[in-house]
């Protein structure tokens, strides 16, 4: 129960700073009680005391005010791209604290040799913030079963049957950072993760769907609130839904799956681009934004694609909202007219309101956010195990 109490007032001091009184108030704990959880919490270095609450209209003095600590916990992440590797820290608000992204081509690289540099950057990051990580996660491109930390299979880095926790940890240890080696890791999927940081940072519905790009496609789906995982954990994988079944090969296997009219490769074909190197998705938006024809064709293809994939999501779980996140959300200008007329032709929950599509604010920095994030979020869950009880 105490655990359960803990729980309930960080949380509540959590949604914005608030007096022991209020705290009280809001919970139905006695005061006694409220002051007394807030003492542990304080000396888990998980608050702290900053003078006065504002007034709040009642009698008496006003109460000290109580916010999460600047200075406490903090959630590392890690995140291994196609043509990048990225490491961040956030503290206890989920406030940026370190970020360090390192443009760097994975596919076909072997694990140990990609890990080995993200370890570097997760040493660098942790270092800069100043901040003692409570927990690592990591965002990957492939299906992850997660419990294992292992990546089943990453096709577009070429990977298959990966323990990536463990040979992490190996390369943390390699790399000097025997202290980051020690937090227990967690492995998530890019895209999944880029969908919990939208819910949890850019206020979005209960139930939407993200669609997300990067070199692959993936989604997220939040129903009620709750990521769906699926039964192995592998939901989402909206790039491998077949858009047009004669279609081109796909790297997993199929054919005509969405990857092949909207992903990385395809669109670069479709533009004219073949063999250009660098950020693709910087590189689309700029000759977009130029006028240059066959680019805004391929861009237009793309979201046709898009759009009849999305369609089929919505009919099949109806969402309050879908969002394009990832390298998506900066190509979202073209993108979005096709996408919408394919939304209007095909939802069978007429009329399609255009405003139900939307472009992600956090766009290609969501899935690290996600991964970090949701590291200190575990610890405002549940305070008492990081307090030891």
């Amino acid at each position: 129960m105490r655990w359960a109490n803990l729980a309930l007032v960080l949380g509540e001091i959590a949604a914005g700073p608030c007096s022991r009184a209020a705290v009280a108030a809001s919970t139905g704990l006695t005061r006694a009680a409220v002051s007394s959880l807030v003492e542990e919490l304080l000396a888990a270095g998980l608050l702290t005391e900053a003078g006065r609450s504002a007034p709040n209209g009642r009698v008496g003095r006003p109460g000290s005010e109580l916010r999460l600590s600047q200075d406490g916990p903090a959630g590392l992440g890690g995140e291994i791209g196609v043509e990048h590797l990225a490491a961040c820290v956030v503290d206890l608000r989920g406030e940026v604290r370190s970020w360090h992204r390192r443009e760097v081509g994975n596919r076909g690289r072997s694990p140990a040799a990609v890990l080995a540099d993200l370890a570097e950057l997760l040493r660098l990051a942790a270092e800069e913030a100043g901040l003692h990580p409570a927990g690592l996660a990591l965002a990957v491109p492939g299906l992850v079963r997660s419990a294992e930390g292992m990546i089943e299979g990453a096709a577009n880095l070429g990977w298959a049957e990966v323990p990536v926790a463990t040979e992490l940890r190996l390369a943390l240890r390699a790399a000097g950072a025997p202290e980051l080696a020690a937090l227990p890791v967690e492995v998530g999927n890019e895209a999944n993760l880029g969908g919990l940081a939208e819910f949890w940072l850019a206020g979005r519905p209960d139930d939407f769907c993200h669609l997300s790009a990067e070199a692959g496609i993936g989604s997220a789906i939040v129903i009620g609130g709750q990521l769906l995982r699926g039964a192995r954990g592998f939901a989402g994988e909206l790039g491998h839904l077949t858009v047009w079944p004669d279609g081109p090969r796909c790297a997993c296997g199929a054919r005509g799956c969405l990857e092949q009219y909207a992903g990385e490769t395809a669109v670069l074909r479709a533009a004219g681009l073949t063999g250009v190197g660098g950020d693709w998705v910087a590189l689309l938006a700029e000759r977009a934004a130029g006028g240059d024809r066959e680019v805004l064709a391929a861009l237009a293809g793309a979201g046709t694609a898009l759009g009849i994939a999305a369609a089929g999501a919505v009919n099949l779980l109806d969402p309050q909202a879908v969002v394009l996140g990832g390298g998506y959300a900066e190509l979202g200008e073209w993108l979005l007219p096709t996408m919408r007329a394919e939304l209007a032709a095909r939802v069978t929950a007429r009329p399609w309101d255009d405003s139900w599509l939307s472009v992600s604010p956090l766009g290609r920095r969501g899935p690290l956010l996600g991964a970090a994030v949701g590291v200190v979020r575990r610890i405002i869950a549940d305070p008492g195990a990081y307090a030891g009880g």
